[in-house]
């Protein structure tokens, strides 16, 4: 390794190693550098440190500036809503100078004790009557440079705690079991294991092992209180595409082990009251079919006051997008199959490869086509990218998550609704949640009072359906108001927001040449619900301009208490910044949706941009709140988030046209999203950087290879870059149960040809003569050399591609972390400032 001229660039030495498939041979000068623990590597990975501290010494002010910004708005000591499970409310409490969270609990105060308690949120742990420390990690994680906590599982009586920490950031987690009341540890470990659980007595403890590509592959049984060397193996995954983990079941009666590849699962289950049985499948495996299932009952709804035992199958055997079944437990023994029992919802076929066994002709029909399903709840009928994502069903309530519009949505009823409706074989009467508008905010059209009395009146009438006795006269006018609010707000119903009127209406802040929007974005979801017979249902919100808020809800009433709203200190105001989703259309013609989030009081005219992709594993990049992202937009940046195919905001479709051979897709559609803004006028592409992480790392290189001249920089955060050269080594860690993500590039020519042709690091400029040089965006990439999911090899080589090439490349490369990075939240704060001061300043802007 040299150093090139005055910019003191590393240059690495040349070694070729020719990759050898399908007839095609590729020359890789750097693959020497896979040799993690040879001098020449480490010393390259601290040249390039140097190199990335020497760069960047210039933003040390704003660095600063941007870490105290962030800090001057985070209430630093603060605690959680406790959430109460068996005979104690746990809760977490964070501290002034803390990096860790302390994990507390106190005890309930009789069986009917369902109100959180009154905790002093500025109090020292443990200072409150009857309050106990659980868990303080920064007391266990001292002399650790890194250190995560992999899980926590405490025993029925809350006495004993099983846990788990990694302190390399390699994700194998070493679980230990320790006495609540005492303090003493029990003298078994489980090193380096994925996961854990105990049964409820805490007799008994299941966990998961990994193989040497870090695929969990096996599970073990312990008996507590003997040697590991006598732990049974109780299951094991043959097949190397799939992974396995082990856990209670939600009622606690079975121990559950899920197995599952990226497109096909399979659930074993033993009783728990047997732990030394046989797992049996529940439904026997079948390629390309994914499938859950819960148990629960319908308390008293049966004959005479007795109880209905239901299973629950969540599966996409009969539609790629997914549907609920449930099956009556009285009259079916087994074996099951996926499909029977009553379906309660299911997903739109549009688009999906398997779309035409559901609807003839529905695979070629648009994914966002307007979808109808007489079976479904009304508040489903003529949704757009309809994907059922799950249900939960509890002692006073049901709950149901689903996608549409490409935003997530939550339903609710009470249990004896959902009794009833199943037993008469009716669609399920759900009301949708809406997160309550803000007094005074820009996306209400309509006054917090009329809402608050659409809300009641279909609460009401809700409950009018629900009550036997309220008669016929009764039941039809409940209909009545509730056919009148949906024609007022469109399809189905909603409560506790604005009407859809708002959420689709222009507010004239934006340029005209962005057709379609949707002006409330928000992410919703049921959460904190561990305990089967809470009486009131939680859920939490957030969106992009609005700090998350913790709900709970009487599903029979409508009673709605604010548990928590997230505080952000200084002068924040969330009516001061706007978020808009526009459409735009792609080049081979698919609307793909982008959220913008800006100040107000700026206009969005030429602007700068940090725009942000993921788009794999059918994962949605959903609306969140960021305490760091508001420096950004009070400097004046466009904040844009266009969710490509390869997520799953859309639903399955919209994932399967981002995978595999579709991958291209992806990548097209954030330089379409991208290309789009800058030509409307919103934003500038001198003034453009455009960030993603791991397989976001990923779109980042391909976009630069792409359209260079979109993007004044790229942030590509662990990047999986030599994606190609990783595929086809199963010897790699996680590389053959990636297989179904990306295609067999091994075995498949055209997958192997395919993959090439997009690849980051195959693709990049490798010399100054390559014309895409002159406007190549500036590079920054994080990485570390613990990380296991994208090795540090990956970024490196492409980072010494580029600089051969005379790119303005750079790499702060962590030495401690994994693929998460570093812990502790003042040192990731830290880090969110060097990297955004970075991309603040590639946008021109230095202060």
């Amino acid at each position: 390794m040299t150093e090139s001229g005055n910019r003191d660039v590393p240059v690495a030495k040349q070694v070729p190693f020719e990759r050898e498939h399908h007839g095609d041979t590729f020359v890789d000068p750097y693959e020497w550098m896979r040799d993690k623990q040879s001098t020449e590597v480490q010393e390259y990975v601290a040249a390039q440190n140097r190199l990335c501290e020497n760069r960047n010494k210039p933003l040390a002010s704003l660095r600063n500036t941007l870490f105290d910004e962030l800090k001057s708005h985070v209430q630093e000591t603060d605690m959680s809503v406790p959430t109460r499970m068996d005979g104690y409310w746990y809760f977490t409490r964070t501290q002034q100078g803390k990096q860790y969270a302390v994990q507390c609990r106190m005890p309930i105060a009789g069986p009917d004790d369902w109100d959180p308690p009154q905790v002093d949120a500025v109090g020292e742990p443990g200072s409150m009557p009857g309050e106990q420390i659980v868990f303080d990690a920064n007391a266990e994680s001292e002399g650790h440079d890194f250190f995560r906590i992999g899980g926590m599982d405490i025993s029925k009586d809350g006495r004993w705690m099983l846990y788990g920490v990694d302190v390399e950031g390699d994700e194998r987690y070493d679980y230990r079991i320790r006495n609540l009341e005492t303090g003493e540890e029990l003298p078994e470990m489980f090193t380096g294991i994925s996961g854990a659980c105990f049964t409820p007595d805490a007799q008994w403890v299941f966990y998961t092992v990994l193989d040497d590509a870090w695929r969990p592959c096996a599970v073990f049984r312990h008996r507590v209180g003997t040697s590991i060397d006598e732990d049974v193996e109780v299951f094991r995954e043959h097949d190397e595409r799939f992974w396995a983990g082990v856990g209670m079941s939600f009622d606690e009666r079975s121990i559950v082990i899920g197995t599952g590849s990226k497109t096909t699962t399979e659930v074993l289950m033993l009783p728990v009251d047997t732990p030394e049985g046989e797992f049996k499948a529940f439904i026997p495996r079948e390629d390309g079919v994914e499938y859950d299932v819960s148990f629960a009952c319908f308390e008293g709804a049966g004959e005479h006051g007795s109880d209905i035992p239901i299973a629950v199958v969540y599966h996409n055997a009969l539609n790629p997008n997914f549907e609920i079944d449930v099956i009556d437990m009285r009259k079916h023994e087994p074996p099951y199959r996926l499909g029977e029992g009553v379906c309660v919802a299911s997903g739109s076929p549009y688009g999906c490869e398997r779309g035409d066994d559901v609807e003839p002709g529905a695979s070629a029909k648009p994914i966002g086509a307007p979808y109808t399903k007489p079976g479904n709840p009304a508040i489903m009928q003529g949704a757009h990218g309809l994907g059922i994502e799950g249900i939960a069903i509890h002692r006073n309530f049901v709950t149901m998550s689903y996608r549409a519009e490409s935003l997530t949505h939550l339903a609710v009823m009470t249990k004896q609704a959902a009794a009833e409706d199943f037993l008469a074989r009716r669609p399920w009467r759900f009301t949708e949640l809406v997160p309550p508008a803000l007094e005074g905010d820009w996306d209400v059209d309509e006054s917090v009072d009329e809402v608050n009395e659409e809300r009641a009146a279909v609460w009401q009438a809700v409950a009018g359906m629900e009550d036997d006795t309220a008669g016929p006269h009764a039941v039809r006018a409940a209909a009545g108001v509730i056919d009148d609010f949906q024609r007022a707000q469109g399809d189905g119903h909603a409560v506790h927001g604005a009407s859809r009127r708002a959420m689709t209406s222009s507010d004239g802040a934006t340029a005209d040449a962005m057709p379609g929007e949707t002006r409330r974005l928000y992410s919703i979801g049921a959460g904190g619900n561990p305990s089967y017979d809470a009486p009131r249902m939680r859920y939490s919100f957030s969106s992009y301009t609005r700090p998350g808020e913790l709900h709970d809800i009487d599903p029979a009433t409508g009673e709605d208490r604010l548990l928590k709203r997230a505080t952000v200190l200084g002068d924040f105001d969330p009516r001061d910044y706007m978020e808009r989703r526009v459409w735009i259309t792609a080049r081979d013609g698919e609307r793909i949706p982008v959220s913008l989030v800006w100040r107000r009081d700026v206009p969005t005219c030429d602007s700068a941009m940090f725009i942000t992709g993921y788009g794999a594993y059918e994962i949605s990049s959903d609306p969140g709140f960021s305490v760091a992202r508001i420096s950004m937009l009070d400097r004046g940046v466009l904040y844009a988030v266009p969710h490509i195919r390869g997520g799953g905001e859309m639903g399955r479709a919209w994932y399967e046209q981002g995978r595999r051979l579709n991958k291209k897709h992806t990548f097209e559609d954030f330089v379409d999203a991208a290309r789009a803004l800058q030509n409307a006028g919103l934003a500038n592409p001198a003034r453009t950087v455009a960030d993603g992480g791991s397989a976001g790392g990923l779109l980042m290189g391909a976009v630069a290879n792409l359209a260079p001249e979109c993007f004044a920089g790229i942030e590509a955060d662990v990047p999986f870059v030599d994606a190609l050269t990783s595929i086809l080594d199963p010897s790699l860690p996680l590389t053959v149960t990636e297989w179904d993500e990306w295609g067999d590039p091994l075995h498949d020519a055209e997958v192997y040809r395919y993959m090439k042709s997009y690849t980051p690091y195959e693709n990049a400029p490798s010399s100054a003569d390559d014309p895409r040089t002159a406007h190549f965006p500036r590079i920054f990439i994080t990485t570390s050399m613990n990380d296991t999911r994208v090795l540090y090899v990956e970024p490196l080589k492409w980072l010494a591609r580029l600089q051969s090439a005379g790119i303005d490349a750079i790499a702060k490369i962590e030495v401690e972390a994994g693929h998460g990075g570093i812990s502790g939240r003042y040192k990731q704060w830290q880090e969110l400032a060097y990297e955004n001061a970075w991309c603040l300043s590639v946008m021109g802007i230095m202060h």
